[in-house]
């Protein structure tokens, strides 16, 4: 007999959900907008810094797409590589992997509904970062009858709102990317560490990459390169090219990721 998809769908937020290191990591996210919303109105007389965070100034609506732009260099791909990391080498470190191999599940559906747990948090995580970004950009920063683009012109609220939104979207997906590969590690090790470690580093390693002009050949299959296209929300008209790039780029990302860890588990003995 096969447990209904709604059932073991609930049953996985809920377990996602109730691990306190989740909460904790979503929290901290929450409080990165908080702080760049508090450091751009102390410090709103300085025009040196990053040039996203000078657009913020006097300009609400911009903190939370710099806001996103800041945690989704190290910061949400850390809170995703940990759900994934929990996912699988989380259940076999605490002894369940065996118990789920054996439910009347299917492996590859046990894939699925551990990718839509990884899924789930990273939609929360970036979510809560637009929302918390959005929120105290009006609060503390203002102007929020306007959305000061980078190309010197003005939109209005609700155009800037959906322009967040289309971030959103575009940053969740790119975490999805992350998450896939994470997932994959997660399925070869028993250790939730080893899979954090391995996805973090590997990120550090790329941009390490990407920063040497000898390596061009190689920047274009690096998944953290066409992440600098977040600046593109605020160009006017808005140019759709970076971000389509490195949305197809996530993509792959995401259809390797979730091949292999389906390749391991089909194969992973109960």
């Amino acid at each position: 007999m096969t447990a209904p998809a709604a059932r073991l769908l609930l049953s996985e937020l809920r377990w996602v959900f109730r691990r306190p290191r989740t909460l904790v990591a979503l929290a901290i996210v929450s409080l990165v907008p908080v702080a760049m919303g508090i450091g751009v109105a102390v410090a709103s007389g300085d025009t040196e810094g990053e040039f996203l965070i000078n657009e913020a100034i006097g300009n609400g609506l911009v903190l939370p797409v710099a806001a996103l732009a800041a945690t989704m260099v190290l910061l949400l791909p850390l809170v995703v590589s940990m759900s994934a990391a929990d996912a699988l080498a989380g259940e076999s470190a605490h002894g369940t992997m065996r118990a789920l191999l054996l439910a009347p599940v299917g492996r590859v559906r046990l894939v699925a509904v551990k990718a839509f747990g990884v899924l789930a948090v990273a939609t929360v995580a970036v979510t809560l970062v637009a929302a918390v970004g959005l929120v105290t950009g009006l609060l503390i920063i203002g102007n929020g009858d306007q959305f000061l683009t980078l190309s010197g012109t003005s939109l209005t609220t609700a155009e800037a709102l959906s322009r967040i939104a289309l971030l959103a979207v575009w940053v969740i997906f790119q975490m999805l990317g992350v998450g896939a590969v994470a997932l994959a590690v997660s399925s070869v090790t028993e250790h939730p560490l080893v899979v954090m470690a391995v996805t973090i580093g590997s990120l550090i390693l790329i941009t390490v990459l990407s920063a040497i002009p000898a390596l061009d050949w190689l920047h274009p299959v690096l998944l953290p390169t066409g992440w600098e296209a977040v600046a593109d929300i605020l160009r006017d008209p808005m140019p759709f090219d970076g971000l389509l790039e490195s949305t197809y780029r996530a993509a792959c990302y995401l259809l390797i990721g979730l091949s292999l860890s389906v390749a391991r588990m089909v194969t992973r003995d109960a």
